[in-house]
């Protein structure tokens, strides 16, 4: 395999982004060194933190460059290897996706099972996407048994995780905000005891109504109006884990902070924002706790898959309109 088909970052978006800022490329591949293999990418991972990526702006992870190839997590096959602790053959889990092949070093891939579970999976509930899910309901969010849980973004890869997870430590009750009623059923089918539709309007209230004994612990993937609902809604010392804001990511002016944040003091609220690179100490925690659930059936997962890597970019747009039903990722 002597050339790789990748995206890359052609400009970077004011507001929403658009197909215009990505650009697709066909690139030599270097011959491989000692230590290096080469990945036939199979599937590749969309995600809506890559929004902040593309702005040229200090954050927990790097910008994406200008004219340079996008990168997100992947699974794929390895074709070459030069490495004594990969075979060709071996399935892996690394960080160069937007591309058809990539060149790693042995260190930045790690073997994933297939015999326990789709490759796929590695991407959402058994990767980050869940571990996202577990560390902020338990790190961040202190869950305890008996709590009411609220999570936003219930239909999307960690929102579901995360709802189905708390079931399993013993929430008194889940519930959970989505986009339609097609998704309304399907995280209620899930194991989630409340849903409501956010695009009905007064998120305050309907949630006041799923969970009239109020909320201990919300988990943030929307932010807006729905951490408004939750500081409203919160008990005396009620926790909020602050994962996402995808109601903000293509704002163009600085978004006004929740206007009831008053509320929180005398509420004794904890609002702590979290990035899962920061807990990465719990993975074998989230391992050995959550993974047989998966494996097992008692947590499911949805993935809602693209095919051919011309689609990148534009699964990735489709997530900032709802387009995903769990976990978005393109098959190549």
């Amino acid at each position: 395999m002597s050339t790789a088909k990748q995206w890359v970052l052609a400009s970077r978006p004011e507001g929403a982004p658009a197909s215009e800022n990505f650009r697709f490329e066909e690139v030599e591949l270097p011959e491989l060194a000692d230590g290096q293999i080469l990945v036939e990418n199979t599937f590749a991972s969309v995600d809506p933190y890559m929004r902040g990526r593309m702005n040229d702006a200090k954050s927990y992870i790097e910008p994406f460059q200008i004219d340079q190839p996008l990168t997100g997590t992947a699974v794929g096959t390895v074709a070459e290897s030069r490495s004594d602790k990969f075979k060709v053959g071996d399935t892996v889990r690394h960080f160069a996706g937007w591309r058809t092949h990539a060149v790693l070093h042995e260190d930045q891939a790690e073997r994933i099972d297939t015999s326990i579970a789709p490759a796929e999976a590695y991407l959402g509930i058994l990767g980050l996407t869940g571990l996202t899910a577990y560390v902020g309901l338990t790190a961040v969010g202190e869950m305890k048994q008996g709590d009411v849980v609220f999570i936003s973004g219930a239909a999307g890869a960690v929102g579901s995780a995360a709802g189905q997870i708390a079931k399993h430590l013993g929430a008194a009750k889940v519930i959970g905000s989505a986009g339609s009623a097609e998704k309304i059923d399907y995280i209620t089918g899930i194991g989630f005891d409340a849903a409501f539709n956010y695009k009905d309007g007064d998120v305050k209230g309907q949630l006041a109504k799923a969970a009239p004994e109020g909320v201990d612990v919300y988990f943030d993937n929307v932010g807006g109006d729905h951490l408004e609902a939750a500081i409203a809604n919160a008990n005396t010392f009620g926790r909020i884990a602050m994962c996402g804001a995808i109601a903000q990511y293509n704002d163009t002016e600085p978004t006004p902070g929740p206007r009831n944040l008053g509320l929180a003091i005398g509420k004794c609220l904890t609002l702590r924002g979290f990035v899962v690179g920061q807990y990465s100490h719990l993975a074998e925690e989230f391992q050995e706790k959550i993974a047989p659930l998966v494996v097992d059936g008692s947590i499911g997962y949805e993935t809602t898959v693209r095919e051919g890597i011309d689609s990148m970019p534009k699964a990735f747009l489709e997530l900032f309109e709802g387009g995903n039903t769990g976990k978005m990722i393109v098959k190549f």
